[in-house]
């Protein structure tokens, strides 16, 4: 599945627990990356990620705990 994270509306983001949960939930995507993206994300821009089918209800569940927008895209 694919979803597109929109933003992040929390007043402090915690920038290293969005990287570790992106870089658990998105089907190959290091934790380098994962870093990159969240910048991205903080900065206003959204990013697309797949995430594996079986998990994506803790994933989503994950993301909303972060505060994280988002939507799926397939």
């Amino acid at each position: 599945m694919k979803i597109n994270l929109l933003y992040c509306d929390t007043q402090r983001p915690d920038k290293r627990a969005i990287a570790k949960c992106i870089a658990e939930i998105s089907v190959n995507v290091s934790d380098s990356l994962a870093n990159e993206l969240t910048g991205i994300l903080l900065d206003g821009d959204p990013v697309d990620i797949e995430i594996d089918d079986k998990n994506s209800s803790s994933v989503l569940r994950d993301l909303r705990k972060l505060n994280i927008d988002y939507e799926i895209i397939e």
